[in-house]
């Protein structure tokens, strides 16, 4: 093995140490001249997870995955997403169904043409057949489920579809807790996760989906702090998630406390796995609450719609050390500090809440959060109702984190679809290109100055002549650091459904040093 071959093993080794799940392999001939110091390449194998979209007969699911058009990847791969059931380790049921179809086939061994054969090829087929599957890069396909029995999925993409590769589920239920639009972007597996802005109230129902891609269980802790710090949980700690399955687990039944506003952190004790909360209220709707950007002493909530009738921030910060946040709102014109709002105080390892009222009042606008000398670490997000009380509509926004390079927004549609892109810190340009659509389109590109300190709802492109669902890759040009969220929007029965996703990196390039480098560059 030459020294370039193990330098990239090297590479991909410190990257999944960082992402979890991911490689690079040895690029093609002619490479090491194209270089000159490190090469950025493209990821060539991922992983994503989906939660399982909802536990309502009324609930219809769309499934979306794509990968964008990644210049110097392979030309060959594969990306597919199967129910976390269908890998689940075989249970009790599972063998007596086994035992059955021994029996059938018994009596079918005499059967013409080896039909008894093809038969076991076929129920093998169809255990293992995939809900989502790409055909090929820049073209979005899509799945659909309806009611309760809509699975959690477990997916890895290759070759040249791990390059940016982004799924999503879109779930709108019609009535009961939770009706509205539900949506939330897929997942890498991780081993820590913050969920600001949960409840255990009892006018919500709120699940914090765990799912494991692996081969062996997870066993994970999930901690709950409230407004006078830790909540005594029951049953906590130790939860078993089995090998490629997903795991729901109600809040209210960790602890007896019940509490408007509570941060949840998850912590992968062995193991790893996906985590979203599923927060359903009685009045408002529901949403998805993805987890916060990691622990910072400057955060960006990105893309609250202009027309929230109410925003409520929920802040906590780790260990002991108090803290006032400076609170700004990067709106059209720039930053500027809301009224009356102006610093919000932070108790060390207690969950605090405020109401911002009608914070963007008919203009774009992302909050800024941001700790004293950056010294003191922050997790945090807003709840966002539309809406006149009793037609009400909720969503989440957690701290983001910023499109570095480049990341992608699915299931986005010609009408009702909201990107929002905001520059805290430094001017920036961006480029945004519409994919081609589910059912046909060609793809449209533009691009975007965004100014310094401000959020803007950009008018993004739509594929001409687009039948079906399309996607939006962001990518940053120059300037930055840029932050981005996605709002799909609809109207029904004069209830204004609405769910918000923020736009993390896709992390679908990696840099590898070259071979004469000195490979501790990679450690951390």
């Amino acid at each position: 093995m030459n020294r370039t071959t193990l330098s990239l093993i090297a590479g991909a080794t410190a990257l999944a140490a960082v992402t979890g799940f991911a490689a690079v392999s040895a690029p093609g001939p002619g490479a090491a001249e194209r270089r000159t110091g490190a090469a950025t390449l493209p990821v060539e194998r991922t992983g994503l997870l989906c939660p399982r979209p909802s536990t309502s007969d009324l609930a219809e699911t769309t499934y979306t995955s794509f990968t964008p058009v990644t210049e110097g990847a392979d030309d060959k791969g594969t990306a597919v997403l199967r129910s976390a059931a269908q890998q689940s380790a075989p249970d009790e049921d599972a063998e007596g169904e086994d035992e059955k179809d021994g029996e059938k086939a018994g009596k079918d061994e005499n059967d013409e043409n080896g039909e008894k054969g093809d038969k076991d090829a076929t129920e093998g087929d169809q255990a293992d057949k995939p809900v989502l599957q790409l055909e090929e890069p820049g073209k979005p396909v899509t799945a659909e489920a309806d009611g309760a029995d809509a699975p959690a999925l477990v997916g890895t993409a290759d070759g040249r579809f791990a390059s940016g590769w982004t799924a999503q589920q879109t779930t709108e239920v019609a009535a009961g807790t939770g009706r509205g639009l539900q949506g939330v972007a897929c997942s890498a597996a991780d081993t820590q996760f913050w969920f600001p802005g949960a409840s255990t109230d009892d006018s919500r129902t709120d699940y914090i989906h765990l799912t494991n891609p692996d081969d062996s269980a997870a066993v994970v802790d999930v901690e709950l702090y409230g407004k006078d710090g830790e909540l005594k949980t029951t049953v906590g700690e130790g939860i078993t998630v089995k090998p490629r399955s997903a795991e729901p687990v109600l809040l209210s039944t960790l602890t007896a406390e019940k509490q408007t506003d509570v941060t949840v952190h998850v912590v992968v004790r062995s193991g790893r796995v996906g985590a979203a909360v599923q927060a359903l209220d009685d009045e408002t709707g529901g949403d998805w609450l993805p987890a916060s950007a990691d622990p910072s002493g400057r955060l960006v909530l990105p893309g609250i719609p202009k027309d929230a009738t109410a925003v409520r921030l929920v802040a906590f910060t780790p260990g002991d050390a108090d803290v006032d946040l400076k609170v700004r709102l990067a709106a059209p014109s720039g930053l500027i500090t809301p009224a009356g709002n102006e610093t919000l105080h932070l108790k060390g390892g207690m969950t605090a809440a405020f109401d911002l009222g009608e914070l963007t009042r008919g203009e774009a606008g992302s909050l800024v959060l941001t700790a004293p000398d950056g010294s003191v670490p922050v997790v945090a997000a807003v709840r966002v109702l539309r809406g006149e009380e009793g037609k009400q509509e909720s969503a989440f926004i957690p701290a983001a984190r910023p499109v570095e390079t480049r990341a992608t927004a699915l299931d986005n549609t010609a009408k009702g679809t909201t990107l929002s892109v905001t520059a805290p810190e430094g001017g920036a340009e961006i480029r945004v290109t519409a994919s081609a659509g589910t059912k046909g389109g060609t793809p449209q590109t533009k691009t975007y100055s965004i100014k310094s300190g401000t959020t803007q709802d950009i008018e993004a492109p739509v594929p001409a002549g687009l039948k079906g669902s399309y996607a939006l890759t962001v990518e940053t040009r120059s300037g930055g650091p840029v932050y981005a969220s996605r709002t799909l929007a609809s109207t029904e029965g004069g209830v204004p459904y609405f769910t918000v996703q923020a736009l993390p990196d896709d992390r679908g390039m990696v840099a590898v040093p070259d071979a004469s480098e000195d490979l501790s560059v990679l450690q951390r």
